[in-house]
């Protein structure tokens, strides 16, 4: 067994134990055992289960993103500062400015990927698996022989779950190719929410504004490109995953948005609107206690009329 077989083998397991229960489960009710619907099923049941228990690691990419827009005038300032500086002093000083940014704020540039990171084993276990499953052969644990054979023949509009867009029939390509799309179509369309509703105008042109510009389009064409090899069981995965994603967000976004974004002001709209207390928003207290701290303090009359030690 090799090193990512070994890595992959604990998420199978309970990948397949996850599967293997809700194909029970809908069974024991009356389903066909042997059916694409049941199947379909079971996947669906499957992905609610592992994104339900992404729910805190997804809760903390948001909080994480609010921190990379509320630290983005700080960071424009150390690299403000080290503009044009090339030299190896100047690179390490930047960098640790920055680190120690992050770390005040809570943040990193890389927390946001953290969810699509976390379902990359996830991914990878149940690709193997239903790979696996297409020729027949059975899992790691309870997808055995027979279930195995089930899942590679079931038929889901007149499409085997095991068969991808490159091996299919002309009826696999169509089923296929919608889903693809509609995953590429589903993953920009989430990207996009943040962008359009909760970033702030005022980081706008930052570098973590244009990475997430360049994510915008990267990861559609990634999932466009990839999915024609992908077989029709891990497309509705994460087709599924993706829609749960795209309503997950936009629900946070709407109840926990970036101060200063447009959906944080439309929140703050729907308070006043409700005759609730509205939030303080963080950069104008900012700039109000930077601007207080920056006045000159008054003299009293006492210390105004107060000679120079000598004088008369």
């Amino acid at each position: 067994m090799d090193i990512i077989a070994s890595v992959l083998w604990p998420f199978k397991w309970v990948l397949e134990a996850i599967l293997v229960s809700f194909h029970f489960v809908f069974t024991s009710i009356g389903m066909d055992a042997n059916s694409g619907v049941t199947w379909v099923a079971s996947i669906v049941g499957l992905v609610l289960v592992v994104r339900a228990a992404l729910i805190p690691l997804f809760v903390k990419q948001i909080k994480s993103q609010r921190a990379m827009y509320t630290l983005q005038p700080e960071l424009q300032k150390i690299q403000k500062k080290y503009k044009g500086k090339s030299d190896r002093d100047s690179r390490e000083r930047m960098a640790k400015e920055q680190m120690e940014l992050y770390k005040k704020h809570g943040s990193s540039p890389f927390a946001s990927c953290l969810p699509l990171i976390a379902q990359m084993p996830v991914f990878f276990s149940l690709f193997s698996t239903l790979q696996e499953a297409q020729a027949s052969k059975p899992g790691v644990g309870l997808l055995s022989q027979d279930l195995a054979n089930s899942f590679a023949h079931a038929d889901f509009l007149g499409a085997k779950l095991s068969e991808t867009f490159l091996t299919g029939s002309t009826a696999i390509k169509i089923l296929a190719g919608v889903m693809i799309v509609l995953m590429s179509g589903s993953q920009f369309i989430t990207q996009k929410q943040i962008m359009a509703k909760n970033q702030s105008p005022a980081v706008s042109n930052s570098q973590f504004a244009q990475t997430q510009k360049i994510m915008l389009y990267v990861f559609p064409l990634i999932f466009l490109v990839s999915g024609i090899s992908f077989p029709l069981g891990v497309l509705l995965y994460w087709l599924v995953s993706n829609f749960w994603t795209m309503g997950q967000q936009y629900f946070v976004i709407r109840r926990m948005p970036a101060p200063g974004s447009i959906a944080h002001h439309e929140r703050q709209a729907r308070l006043i609107r409700k005759g609730k207390a509205v939030e303080a928003e963080p950069q104008l207290v900012e700039e109000e206690t930077t601007e207080q701290s920056k006045r000159v303090q008054p003299v009293s009359k006492a210390r105004a009329k107060k000679k120079p030690k000598g004088g008369k």
